[in-house]
């Protein structure tokens, strides 16, 4: 599943291509995804907007329109969002399709259909909130020690599926997780309660680090994600732990262990990391 680098790497590459782009029209494909097409609301608040900027909140993607209208995609497993001549063939699992006004189509394409697609007015938005909820961005001033420190207290979940919590931070995936607590020397099984502010205030440092250079690098591709270019990210090439079971680990030699914790793949330095 994309996490958050991935979406910011769509956000950062879709926004120059869209922005200030009128829709001329929007077709649809005749498979449902995870919710249905909001074909009513893209009829009569989609065709004939003008894409005003495109933002990420937590893994959703935000097109705000003119109208005061707002279309979230929600990339789900396999989803993917590119810029095409609108002479090239349609792909398969082309789900969506939004003619612009330059020649050009912005596509929706999505294989395993766990994506979605929404649109509401801002009115609505602010109203019927679907981030409400969530927590709070790693890169924001929110995101501190003290906070986790607070949302920790008298917990004794596993610090691994704390951080993918998305009540606590949104777009913390696994891999992203996994390679943070590489970096911060900790147990992904430690329980939470047990972390110092010294322990959580590393835990942010390291997490930035690892996401800004994930953004710098395109994103991960373990499957098949890609940007909006079609392109393959490539800082799967710089994991340290993540699904690389029975390599050395990079600081000491010792293999790096796999293990399931909260239904996920998590991967460790049993010396390094306690």
């Amino acid at each position: 599943m994309p996490e958050l680098p991935e979406v910011e790497v769509v956000c950062q590459g879709l926004g120059p291509l869209v922005r200030k782009r009128k829709i001329l029209s929007v077709s649809f494909s005749n498979k449902r995804l995870r919710k249905p097409f909001p074909r009513a609301k893209m009829y009569s608040r989609v065709e004939g907007s003008f894409i005003l900027g495109v933002e990420r909140r937590a893994k959703y993607i935000m097109l705000r329109l003119t109208g005061r209208s707002v279309m979230l995609f929600h990339l789900g497993m396999t989803g993917k969002i590119g810029i095409f001549d609108c002479d090239v063939p349609r792909r398969k699992h082309d789900h969506l399709r939004f003619v612009l006004d330059n020649g050009k189509e912005m596509r929706f394409n999505d294989v395993r259909r766990f994506g979605c697609v929404e649109v509401y007015s801002e009115k609505e938005l602010r109203e019927n909130d679907p981030f409400a909820g969530l927590g709070v961005e790693p890169f924001s001033g929110d995101f501190s020690a003290d906070y986790l420190l607070d949302k920790a207290r008298g917990k004794r979940v596993p610090v691994k599926s704390f951080l993918m919590d998305n009540r606590v931070v949104v777009g913390l995936g696994n891999i992203y997780a996994n390679e943070t607590l590489f970096a911060a020397c900790t147990h992904p099984q430690t329980p939470v309660n047990r972390l110092s502010k010294l322990d959580w205030q590393l835990i942010v440092t390291k997490s930035r680090l690892i996401l800004k250079k994930a953004i710098a690098m395109g994103g991960s591709t373990i499957s098949d994600y890609e940007n909006v270019s079609g392109e393959a990210g490539y800082f799967q090439l710089e994991l340290a732990v993540y699904g690389r079971q029975g390599r050395p680990c990079p600081r000491c030699g010792q293999p790096v262990v796999r293990s399931v914790l909260g239904g996920r793949a998590t991967f460790c330095c049993p010396l390094c990391q306690k």
